[in-house]
């Protein structure tokens, strides 16, 4: 099953709507989903190597963009979606701690916390329900997102055919891996938000 999932990213990078589908996740992530665009990142970036510029380009637009409609469902609508969404993640009773952060650290914050694996829609949502100045917000957000998608570019660009073989090679691992990753990002979020 993994390795139809990959190949097909593989094989999707070369199709038309490959970069729809990869501006569409970026941007939800940023916002409500929870699946990094690192799942389509990666494969579309190793398929393609010259266009992982182009594809991490997209992703910092489209995450940034998704990004500005979870800082607006924090600062318009906290009490019904934004609540929810926290609570779903299980931060509900660590949103106001964090919101006197945002008040000493706040570009620090987005910075640190848009370059790990912390899921960036709970600094997405939390930024708007803090008030945080949106133009500040944009910035940081352009440079730390920016930073963690052109990193995996210039890794990919310039290493893309061994990674590539290693992940070939040991698909099993590099997706459990990731999955520890991410989960781990999730844990992180829990002690750190």
């Amino acid at each position: 099953m993994l390795r139809r999932m990959y190949d097909w990213c593989i094989d999707a990078a070369h199709k038309p709507y490959a970069l729809w589908m990869l501006g569409m996740v970026s941007f939800a992530e940023s916002s409500f989903f929870p699946v990094p665009p690192d799942v389509m990142l990666i494969p579309m970036s190793l398929a393609r190597p010259m266009k992982a510029w182009f594809y991490a380009g997209l992703c910092t637009i489209t995450s940034v963009a998704g990004g500005v409609v979870g800082y607006l469902i924090g600062a318009l609508l906290y009490d019904s979606v934004g609540q929810w969404v926290i609570n779903f993640y299980g931060y509900g009773d660590k949103v106001e701690a964090f919101r006197a952060g945002y008040a000493q650290y706040g570009a620090l914050i987005i910075l640190l916390k848009g370059l790990t694996p912390i899921p960036y829609k709970l600094v997405t949502i939390t930024s708007g329900f803090a008030n945080y100045d949106i133009w500040m917000f944009i910035l940081m957000s352009f440079i730390a997102r920016g930073g963690r998608f052109y990193i995996v570019a210039i890794l990919l660009n310039r290493y893309g055919v061994w990674i590539r073989e290693t992940i070939e090679k040991h698909l099993g691992l590099v997706v459990a891996l990731a999955l520890v990753a991410l989960v781990g990002g999730f844990v992180i979020a829990f002690k750190l938000f």
